[in-house]
């Protein structure tokens, strides 16, 4: 079986076919593919999210659906309908956007709660129901979802019961100097525009994946994790004379994200076991939209990472 430092090799060259830099962003959603986890990509226009998520799915060989998300949008857009077929006489299933092995909902902000709603249902349990009848998801799936940050003019904020759903929130930020004047060298040909040819499977995938669960996880690392979670609900408790810089702190599913995403990240960098610094690498992009900022935090600029990264400092690490 390929290992996982060739496996991320082979598909972070093709991806660079296309996409410039990013290195941090890719190496994440390669993680989420192997851990079984929903992506949620924050960034400004123009920093090429759409490209990345469709450029990983060429690589990597799935069939890829695109849904642009707007605020007329309805669920039957997303999963599909029943139609009536005159010549039979019956009611037939018409098959949505949703059934593919990667779908980007693109600026999912901008639809009504009804059709975000759609999406639970198939991101938790890998399945959609349309006229009673339940019609198993393809494997592998996966929902790679983006959204502007900044602007909020027609956009409806994800509830937290579906952001929590999403094994990372990554921020996806202005590339470098050197990495722009790359791109427009690349990209500034009208006619002649990179190709890119699938270099993986979803098969192979799905077998990786048997390998990613054989990673050692001590117990003085399952305890790190649970310290590390447990300490965002503790900040969330009032305590007298202690600002209060939480409303809600994390699930029980940030736990099971920073097990499961720590062991296919110690995969992918060639490890048997995971060490606690990689639970610490990948800690910020799993808690960051499980936490709920006070108005005060929000008053006084606290991030969300902010928060996360002196948890990071003031919980003991156990030894590697």
């Amino acid at each position: 079986m390929i290992n996982g430092p060739v496996w991320s090799q082979k598909l972070r060259e093709e991806i660079g076919k296309a996409v410039i830099g990013q290195d941090d962003v890719i190496e994440r959603l390669l993680v989420a593919l192997l851990a079984n986890g929903h992506v949620l990509l924050e960034g400004m226009p123009g920093l090429a999210k759409t490209l990345l998520v469709k450029s990983l799915g060429t690589a990597l060989g799935v069939q890829f659906e695109r849904i642009q998300f707007t605020p007329d949008l309805l669920p039957s857009d997303v999963v599909g309908t029943m139609v009536f077929s005159p010549k039979d006489g019956v009611f037939a299933p018409h098959r949505g956007p949703i059934f593919a092995n990667l779908v980007l909902a693109d600026e999912i902000n901008r639809a009504p709660a009804k059709v975000q709603s759609a999406l639970l249902e198939a991101m938790q349990e890998r399945q959609v129901t349309l006229g009673g009848t339940t019609h198993k998801l393809p494997a592998p799936f996966f929902v790679m979802a983006t959204q502007n940050p900044v602007e909020q003019e027609g956009t409806y904020p994800l509830p937290e019961a579906q952001t929590d759903r999403f094994l990372f929130k990554l921020i996806v930020d202005y590339p470098s100097h050197d990495e722009e004047s790359l791109m427009m060298s690349r990209w500034g040909q009208v006619t002649k525009q990179p190709a890119l040819e699938a270099v993986s499977s979803g098969e192979e995938l799905l077998q990786l994946r048997a390998a990613v669960d054989a990673v050692e996880v001590s117990q003085a690392v399952q305890d790190y994790i649970l310290a590390l979670v447990r300490a965002t609900r503790e900040l969330a408790k009032p305590i007298k004379g202690r600002p209060r810089h939480l409303s809600f702190g994390a699930s029980p599913r940030a736990s099971l994200a920073l097990f499961q995403a720590g062991r296919a990240l110690a995969w992918l960098r060639g490890l048997d076991y995971l060490p606690p610094s990689l639970v610490q690498e990948v800690a910020p992009d799993i808690l960051r939209h499980r936490v709920g900022l006070t108005y005060e935090a929000e008053a006084e600029d606290i991030s969300a990472d902010t928060i996360v990264a002196q948890i990071v400092t003031q919980t003991s690490v156990p030894r590697e």
